[in-house]
């Protein structure tokens, strides 16, 4: 069966299952979220192999972390918090109109949702925007990328044996796959991946009214103040920096310094390098660039940084021995021009900018797209609060990068192009839920006196609300 084959029969057979089960109870959306946990934490040991496979190198710390029990720990928290989710929200009704009438909110299940993945995070955003999804009682499509095959392959196996195909499956293929992806009846689709792409998804999805969530990316920068260009927080930047070597959505960017304390920058970056990862490029630590086509085009960003007489600090550098391993490079006050300043880096660079005062710093920032996430570093609380006031982002991490991405009780996405919509927590519940609101009306109430025929009860009640508006 051809892929896109595969993708309709799974579909139909999804849009079946749903139509025969449309609101699963407690106890099957919790026996679904367990069969999840299961098969992430069974095949813990595959998951490893199956990123350096996709990768050419990958740290299984890293993919413990963020993989396998930063997955495992969102589906724990979206089963704990199953109850209060599902459980009516009540709603205040005027007793002198309504009487007893009652007035709530439940949370009724889509469908079923697609979820198309980006490749640098298969089993992160693969699986965990299941703990939402599950909760919420919907059955999901996931399409990997096609650019990790491995970890594509690996999750249809243990997720096929985990769970029923009719509640999550997995449709990999091709290009072809991932364009016919989102032209289907989706009552739900969420995509990760860039602008460009998103806007080839939104059209298709747009001819079924499909609503959508994008997490975009974007140039997500950080600043530094006078006092904060220390030891600890460049290395804290420079950590986040390393995550999947810089191929990350929330990854610092682009670092913003006080023009006199950039040679501390460097200084700090230097030392942590030597006395930690001197031979980062061949170590354990680093994660391989994901293809041949990426190394070339972050080779071209580095290149043309060179030929614009930029100067360019390589940290950790060596020769690789084998697979596709970069050093991290920092780019100090590269010119305005330059690539690296115009698009998402997506890899082991991160530009270093000089500014002269905070407000030259802010203005930089809101003069660009609004990223996924602003970083700071400092903890003079005013500074904070002047910030966020003077920027906008789909999130903010202080005195930390990218955290904002990773609880699981809090919700993450964008805003302009980084994207839209939020998943993790109840805002992912409330995101792949509808909010279906009821009336349980009182036959005793006054209501029906606000429709005709009127007469002499809705002629006092129109009095009534006279007085109460002071009129």
């Amino acid at each position: 069966m051809s892929g896109i084959k595969e993708l309709n029969a799974l579909f139909d057979r999804q849009r079946s299952a749903f139509a025969a089960n449309p609101c699963p109870s407690k106890k099957e959306r919790e026996d679904r979220l367990d069969a999840i946990m299961g098969a992430v934490l069974g095949n813990r040991h595959r998951i490893h192999t199956a990123f350096k496979e996709d990768f050419s190198a990958h740290p299984n710390a890293q993919a413990d972390f963020i993989e396998i029990f930063g997955v495992v720990e969102r589906l724990h928290y979206a089963k704990s918090m199953l109850s209060s989710w599902m459980a009516r929200d009540e709603r205040e009704m005027n007793p002198e109109t309504f009487g007893n009438s009652k007035a709530y909110v439940l949370a009724q299940p889509k469908g079923v949702i697609g979820n198309m993945l980006p490749w640098n995070f298969p089993f992160d955003i693969g699986l965990g925007p299941l703990a939402e999804m599950l909760a919420g009682g919907n059955s999901v499509i996931i399409k990997p990328s096609d650019m990790t095959p491995a970890c594509g392959a690996l999750m249809k196996e243990i997720l096929k044996a985990a769970i029923s195909e009719d509640i999550v499956a997995v449709a990999n293929g091709d290009v072809e796959l991932a364009k016919a992806f989102p032209t289907l009846d989706w009552d739900h689709l969420m995509y990760t991946g860039n602008p460009d792409v998103a806007r080839l998804v939104a059209t298709a999805a747009a001819q079924n009214l499909t609503p959508l969530t994008l997490e975009l990316g974007g140039k997500c920068p950080v600043i530094l103040t006078d006092e904060t260009v220390t030891a600890q927080s460049v290395s804290s930047i420079l950590r986040t920096k390393m995550v999947k070597n810089g191929q990350m959505c929330i990854s610092p960017d682009y670092a913003l310094v006080p023009r006199q304390r950039l040679e501390d920058f460097v200084s700090h970056a230097r030392q942590f390098f030597d006395q930690n990862l001197s031979d980062y490029v061949n170590g354990d630590d680093l994660t391989g660039i994901i293809n041949d086509r990426h190394m070339q085009r972050i080779g071209g960003l580095l290149t043309d940084l060179e030929n614009r007489g930029a100067r360019v600090e390589r940290l950790g550098d060596g020769e690789p021995a084998n697979g596709r391993r970069l050093p991290l490079c920092l780019a100090i006050d590269p010119p305005a021009e330059a690539q690296v300043m115009h698009e998402e880096i997506f890899g082991p660079i991160l530009p270093v900018l000089p500014y002269d005062t905070l407000d030259d710093a802010l203005a930089y920032i809101q003069q660009r797209d609004r990223p996924l996430g602003v970083y700071a570093f400092t903890d003079d609380e005013g500074l904070k609060e002047r910030i966020t006031s003077q920027t906008q982002s789909g999130g903010v991490s202080f005195n930390i990068c990218a955290l904002q991405g990773a609880l699981p009780n809090m919700g993450f996405g964008g805003s302009g192009l980084s994207g839209y919509g939020r998943h993790h927590g109840v805002e992912g519940f409330r995101e792949f839920t509808n909010p279906r609101g009821f009336v349980d009306c009182d036959k005793d109430s006054l209501v029906v006196n606000i429709t005709p025929p009127y007469g002499d009860i809705a002629n006092a009640m129109i009095d009534g609300a006279k007085a109460n508006l002071g009129l």
